[in-house]
């Protein structure tokens, strides 16, 4: 078999539905085209406010100082990178980084109305194959995009290879919920995102990829293997609202950067 037809043999997951592997990429870029002008509303009201507190401590987990390089990977609106952005001051610089255009052009808007432009540069990449030269960046921030990578071994390795000797790496994500109770709650709550989706945005499909893709996405533990495998060291995750989400933390030690080069 040639290698093309192994790739057209080849399917992964688009929510619950299995897909050819190069239909996937194609796929999740509709869906955040069609949401990324609700993007931010939508986040509001599916987490009642939350997201902004569980952010704000995955930045608080980063170390990022001024000076620093730091890729918000799959940064879609730009919250991340408008936090990094003061973190880093004149000296440091943030690359705001989307696969999907109309995301990344929704964070563009908003940083420059903001005036933040000194310290920010923005570019539309894929994951899995990152653009940058070995050991660049200070710290890599993956947050709620993870899960939407078609290869996420892949990603993990390219994210590894970027980051810099003695760099951290952090991958927010919805996750497993440690409790039965909250388990259910939280099944029964996120049942109702495409309804509101719907409302909101006129788009019901998007939302219940975005609720079947968390219920696909590894646990904790898996995924914590993931990243040890990709190559990080010290890997740690912090269970955040009982497991719904999870705040994955790895690093890229010298020794590990000398041996893999």
């Amino acid at each position: 078999m040639s290698d093309t037809d192994q790739n057209k043999a080849r399917t992964t997951h688009f929510g619950y539905e299995q897909v050819p592997v190069e239909e996937k990429v194609k796929r999740v870029g509709q869906v955040f085209h069609s949401v990324a002008g609700k993007y931010d509303v939508m986040n509001d009201l599916m987490s009642l406010g939350t997201h902004r507190l569980i952010k704000r401590f995955t930045v608080e987990l980063s170390g990022v100082r001024p000076g620093h390089r730091v890729l918000d990977l799959a940064g879609g609106t730009g919250d991340f990178t408008i936090r990094f952005s003061s973190l880093v001051g004149k000296s440091g610089r943030v690359v705001l980084a989307d696969i999907n255009a109309s995301m990344l052009g929704v964070g563009r808007d908003r940083l420059i109305d903001m005036g933040i432009t000194d310290n920010v540069v923005y570019t539309q990449l894929n994951a899995e194959a990152l653009p940058f030269a070995d050991d660049t960046f200070d710290c890599i921030c993956i947050a709620y995009g993870l899960r939407n990578v078609t290869d996420k071994d892949a990603a993990l390795r390219s994210m590894y290879r970027v980051l810099k000797p003695g760099g951290r790496a952090l991958v927010l994500e919805f996750s497993k919920p440690r409790n039965d109770l909250v388990s259910k709650a939280y099944d029964g709550y996120s049942a109702l995102w495409p309804v509101v989706g719907k409302l909101v945005t006129g788009d019901a499909d998007s939302y219940r990829y975005l609720v079947e893709s968390i219920r696909m996405h590894p646990d904790q533990d898996t995924l914590k293997g993931m990243m040890e495998q990709a190559g990080f060291s010290d890997c740690r995750y912090h269970d955040v609202m009982g497991g719904i989400c999870a705040i994955h933390i790895g690093f890229k030690t010298a020794a590990k950067s000398a041996r893999a080069g």
